[in-house]
Order: structure tokens, then sequence, then C-alpha cells
């Protein structure tokens, strides 16, 4: 809009001044006037232009895009998400192997493997899903670290029984034996995972001991370190 109305002012201008010149019969001041009203089309328009451009460059700014997978966090290291995604695979593969198994002597065992395996696989999963993601913070749930190794701990005591009863008692084919060992290596990944967690983290359930003040004054051995050390100075 703003250029067409300068160029229409400009040829307005050099026309009027065209018009005088003619009158006034002076023929090179004729030739000026093209330049000169080409020199002010140009000065308005890009000026105007390029402020515009630099205003508009300097208030708008891209938006940050959100992460959906945020390994590693507070509550899940790299090496951790690791470890949860063999238990999940490792898990999976075993209740496969017990679920091929087509006829059994002792079914009590391979009932009991079954809904372990499954039910491992299937929290596990679940457990990644919400520490890897954001998901977490929109589950009511604030002690997560609490709730992650008491799962790992009781999840790897459970298999570790259901391993060694289906080991003991089953039909010795090659797909039990199969799944006995995929039982076994699941439970020494949620071992390894539990361990992990009390070497860098510590038991979460475990209180810190606050040093004992009196009256909200210095600790009690500090004071009795104090006054020690001012008996001896009399």
């Amino acid at each position: 809009m703003s250029l067409k109305l300068s160029a229409t002012l400009s040829l307005s201008l050099y026309a009027s001044l065209l018009l005088d010149t003619i009158i006034q019969q002076d023929i090179g001041y004729v030739f000026a006037i093209p330049f000169n009203c080409l020199f002010f089309v140009k000065s308005f328009n890009f000026s105007h232009i390029m402020s515009t451009s630099e205003v508009y460059s300097a208030t708008t700014v891209p938006e940050a895009k959100s992460k959906w997978f945020i390994v590693p966090t507070e509550n899940l290291d790299k090496f951790r998400c690791l470890l949860k995604v063999a238990q999940v695979l490792l898990s999976f593969v075993a209740f496969i192997l017990e679920e091929v198994v087509t006829t059994c002597s002792q079914c009590s065992p391979l009932y009991f493997f079954e809904f372990v395996s499954c039910t491992a696989f299937l929290f596990t999963a679940l457990l990644l899903i919400l520490l890897s993601t954001n998901l977490h913070k929109r589950v009511g749930i604030d002690s997560w670290p609490t709730l992650d190794f008491v799962y790992t701990a009781v999840i790897c005591v459970v298999f570790f029984i259901a391993s060694i009863v289906f080991s003991s008692r089953n039909g010795g084919t090659d797909l039990e034996k199969a799944a006995v060992i995929f039982g076994f290596l699941a439970t020494l990944a949620f071992l390894v995972d539990a361990v992990w967690f009390v070497k860098m983290k510590g038991f979460p359930f475990k209180k810190t001991n606050q040093p004992s003040t009196s009256n909200g004054g210095a600790p009690v051995a500090e004071a009795e370190k104090l006054n020690s050390v001012n008996g001896g100075a009399d």
C-alpha cells in the first residue's frame, strides 16, 4: 500500500515539475527531475521495508519442540533404562516359550511361571514407559524411586522362585528348559537393576540421621568440644 502511494506521489510531483519546467523552457532541469524522483522513491520504500523486517525478525522466535523421550532423568539413568529394556525382552521371551508348551505332567509350576513372567513383562514395560517419558508427571505419585525399587526387588525374588520351581518340576522338553533359562536371565537383570539402584542412590526409604541439637543451639558434640577447649585455656 505504501509503495503505491509513494509511486503516485512521485509521478504527480514529476508531472507538476515537468509542466512548470516546460512552461519556463528549462530543458536541462527537465532531465534532472526523473533522477531526483527516482532517488526519493527508492529511499522512502527501502527504508520502510527494512525497518519493518527488522521488527518482525526481532520479535519472531521459533517455538521449542518438547522432547518425548527424556532419559536420563533423576528417576532413570541410561544404564537402568537399558536394564529395563532387557527385563522386558527377557520376560516376554520366557512367557512366549512357556505359552508354546502344549502338554504338562505337573501344570501348577507351569502356570505359576506363566503368571510371573507375564506380570513382569507387562508391569516392567509400563514402568519403563512412565519413567522414560513425561507421563509419570501426570500420575499422582511422588515417590517414584521408592516404587521403582520395591517393584524391582519383589519381582526379582518372585521370578527367581518361579524359575527354580519350574526348573525342578517340568516335563523336560526343550521349550521348558529354554523358558527356565530366560527366566533366570530375567531374574539376573532385575537383580542387577536393584543393586545398581542401591549403589547410585541408596535405599529410597532410609532416613537420614540428623545430629541432635539442644534448644536450637549447636549440636551436643560440638558444645562438648568447645567446653573442653575453654577449660584447657583456663
